[in-house]
């Protein structure tokens, strides 16, 4: 069983919070290029529809990984509570950084008015932050300090 919750765990990782980091990478170059092109902001829109919706798909990454942790018996394990607070802090820049300020830009873009380059500059400053904490908790996820794998 906890094989089975372990490959769950990593594709829904894979699946869910791959395509939300990329699509989140895209947007701010994608906003400056739009301007008032009509396929531009179209572009700038499904990126952010992108982070949306797989960002709710993301919430079966820890609910996965908790089912795994606990079959696995390392609840208590240092790494996976670094693991798990890095999880939530990324959590918490996309839903109060990243997210609200996609939204802010594409109303902008809508609304065809100017977007400011430090705008876009610090949407990506917020994007970076969440990519890094999720490649902390992915490189966290397969050395797992004191793990019996051997690796």
């Amino acid at each position: 069983m906890t094989k089975f919750l372990l490959s769950l765990h990593v594709l829904a990782a894979i699946v869910a919070i791959g395509p939300v980091t990329v699509a989140a990478s895209m947007f701010p170059p994608a906003v400056r290029r739009a301007g008032a092109d009509v396929a531009g902001v179209g572009a700038v829109r499904l990126l952010h529809r992108i982070c949306r919706v797989y960002s709710g798909l993301g919430l079966a990454v820890p609910l996965f990984g908790f089912a795994t942790a606990a079959a696995m018996g390392v609840l208590g394990n240092a790494w996976l509570i670094a693991s798990i607070t890095m999880t939530t802090v990324a959590a918490g820049v996309l839903i109060a950084f990243v997210l609200p300020r996609q939204d802010e830009l594409l109303g902008q873009l809508d609304a065809e008015q100017p977007v400011e380059r430090s705008s876009t500059a610090q949407l990506a400053m917020f994007t970076g932050i969440f990519n890094l904490l999720w490649a902390t908790v992915t490189v966290l996820m397969i050395v797992r300090p004191g793990s019996t794998t051997g690796a």
